[in-house]
C-alpha cells in the first residue's frame, strides 16, 4: 500500500516523519507518525505503538511527549497513529469533541452511520501493523503498546484482547503500558456516550471494550501493565478513569504497577514527566 511522507524532520539522531495513506478499514485518508531510531539504519528494530486521547491527531504525541530520545537510546521504532477516521462527512461527527473526529475510542462500531468508517480496534490491531512492517524495518514479532487517556483504554483493550500479540517472542511475556487510563469506560460518562453512539444500547456488546471486564476474564500468557496516573488530574476525580476498579480485578498473570504522582495533572506535562519510564518499560520486554 502507498505511502506519501507528509513530513520528515532529524531528531534524536534519528528520523521523525509522518506519512498519509488510504485506510481500507477505515475508508478515508489517515496520517500516522513514525519515528525511526538510528539504530534502523543497519539491523530491524521493535516497535512501539502509541495510542493517543480524546482531540488528538498524530501531532500531539510526537512534540509534546519527548519519546524520541528514550527510543533512540532503546532501539525502538515509535508508531502513533491519528485517533480517528479523518473527513467522512457523517451526520454530527465534528459536533463534540469526546464523539466522532478525534474520539474513534479504538473500537469497531456496529452502528450507523458509523459502521463503515470508525473502526479503529481493527486499523490499530491489523492494518497499521501490516502498514509499518511492510515499509519499515521492523522486527514483526517484537511489539508493545502504549496510550493515554482514550488511547490508555485502547492500549489496555488492545494487549487484553490479544493474548501473546504485544511480546518480545513466542511465550514470552508481554508488556503494556498507560499514562491516566479509562479503565472502566462502561462505568463512566465518556465510555457510556461512546459506546452507546457505535455499539448501540445493548451494553453486552460493550464488554468487548472493557479492560476492567477483559481483565477479569483473562487467561493468556503474562502481560506486565505499567499505569501512571496524576493525582490533580480533574477527570480522575471526575469519575471518568476508574483505576481502582481495574487494578481490583487483575490477576497474578496480570501484574500492575500503579504510580500514583501528587501534583501532576492529565497533560502531556505528565506524560512528558515519565515518557522515559514507560518506554524503558516496553524495551525490558521487547530486548529480552
Amino acid at each position: 500500500m502507498a505511502l506519501t511522507l507528509v513530513s520528515s524532520n532529524k531528531c534524536a539522531g534519528g528520523f521523525q516523519k509522518v506519512f498519509e495513506h488510504d485506510s481500507s478499514e477505515l475508508k478515508c485518508k489517515m496520517k500516522f507518525a513514525v519515528f525511526i531510531p538510528p539504530k534502523a539504519e543497519t539491523e530491524k528494530c521493535a516497535v512501539l505503538y502509541w495510542l493517543s486521547g480524546l482531540t488528538c491527531t498524530e501531532q500531539n504525541f510526537i512534540t509534546k511527549a519527548g519519546s524520541q530520545l528514550p527510543a533512540a537510546e532503546h532501539e525502538l521504532i515509535i508508531v502513533a497513529p491519528d485517533t480517528s477516521p479523518r473527513g467522512c462527512k457523517l451526520e454530527g461527527e465534528d459536533e463534540s469533541w469526546d464523539f466522532g473526529s478525534g474520539a474513534g475510542f479504538y473500537v469497531d462500531a456496529t452502528q450507523e452511520p458509523w459502521r463503515t468508517n470508525y473502526r479503529m480496534y481493527s486499523y490499530v490491531t491489523e492494518e497499521l501493523p501490516r502498514l509499518i512492517n511492510a515499509n519499515f524495518p521492523t522486527d514483526p514479532d517484537r511489539m508493545s503498546i502504549s496510550g493515554h487517556s482514550m488511547g490508555g483504554h485502547g492500549a489496555l483493550i488492545c494487549a487484553l484482547k490479544n493474548p501473546g500479540k504485544y511480546k518480545a517472542r513466542p511465550a514470552s511475556e508481554g508488556s503494556v503500558s498507560a499514562f491516566a487510563p479509562i479503565c472502566n469506560p462502561i462505568q463512566c460518562p465518556w465510555g457510556q456516550k461512546a459506546f452507546s453512539g457505535y455499539l448501540g444500547n445493548d451494553r453486552s456488546t460493550w464488554e468487548a471494550y472493557d479492560a476492567t471486564k477483559l481483565a477479569a476474564a483473562y487467561s493468556g500468557p503474562r502481560l506486565d501493565v505499567l499505569i501512571d496516573q496524576g493525582r490533580e488530574d480533574q477527570f480522575l476525580s471526575a469519575g471518568q478513569l476508574l483505576p481502582d476498579n481495574l487494578i481490583s480485578v487483575c490477576s497474578k498473570k496480570i501484574p500492575v504497577v500503579f504510580r500514583l504522582h501528587e501534583g501532576y495533572d492529565h497533560s502531556f506535562y505528565f506524560i512528558s514527566s515519565f515518557m522515559v519510564d514507560h518506554v524503558a518499560h516496553h524495551a525490558k520486554f521487547l530486548k529480552a
